[in-house]
């Protein structure tokens, strides 16, 4: 089973149309929270993964749509979900509300979830990846999100890969990031699989970022929020 793997697209359309048309073929979509947020294509980003998702849950950003100020101490942050608030109906703010905060697919093999697999909106950055295997003891893989660093690692047989952040990269690369794991099920009748972790390969693919910035300019988002997609940061 091949399984794309999004996270942290954060209304960022021009990013998500280059994963998706760089995507190479996979079985199913899963992503790992923070659909809306900072960039302006919430209402478009939601229904666009909406369609090609098999797999959805919450992030951060879209638990707290309706409650911008929030973030107040962040400007960027809170410009960008009271943008979404204003642009997303009542029926996609429920829809998003709604995602679980984490899923399990193939059988329990992989567990999917945004921020840590226990602690709500903790970052956990490559260095802490080792620490994640306790949670890990019924599932071959983890997917996360939340610190838009693209990462993966095997931590006592088991995977750990964030894919990186689709709309909104922090790791000095302002390519858009997604990944594509292949999880060998050797035993479909059970369930259980081949005992080596899953592979990944992670993908980066340049998109408009200046359709980005000017369409920031527009509808009155912080500068500040283009200007760190320049950098990846």
């Amino acid at each position: 089973m091949r399984v794309g793997l999004i996270a942290d697209v954060h209304a960022n359309l021009p990013a998500l149309e280059a994963v998706w048309s760089d995507m190479p073929a996979v079985d199913r979509v899963v992503c790992a929270g923070d659909v809306v947020g900072y960039n302006p294509w919430p209402a478009e980003c939601l229904e666009r993964v909406r369609e090609i998702a098999d797999a959805i849950v919450i992030g951060n950003h879209d638990r707290t749509v309706d409650r911008p100020h929030e973030y107040a101490a962040n400007r960027m942050a809170e410009a960008g979900l009271e943008h979404a608030k204003r642009e997303l109906t009542d029926a996609q703010r429920e829809w998003l509300a709604d995602r679980p905060r984490s899923v399990t697919i193939a059988d329990g093999d992989l567990l999917v979830v945004h921020d840590h697999p226990t602690i709500r909106d903790k970052y956990v950055y490559p260095s802490e990846f080792p620490s994640l295997g306790r949670y890990l003891t019924e599932h071959r893989g983890l997917v996360l999100g939340h610190t838009h660093v693209q990462h993966t690692d095997v931590v006592d047989g088991r995977r750990i890969v964030n894919p990186g952040s689709v709309g909104q990269p922090r790791d000095g690369d302002p390519r858009a990031a997604y990944a594509v794991l292949e999880l060998d099920q050797s035993d479909p009748g059970t369930g259980r699989s081949d005992p080596n972790p899953p592979t990944v390969d992670l993908h980066r693919v340049a998109y408009d970022v200046d359709r980005v910035v000017d369409r920031i300019a527009d509808v009155g988002l912080p500068d500040r929020t283009g200007e760190r997609l320049r950098k990846g940061e």
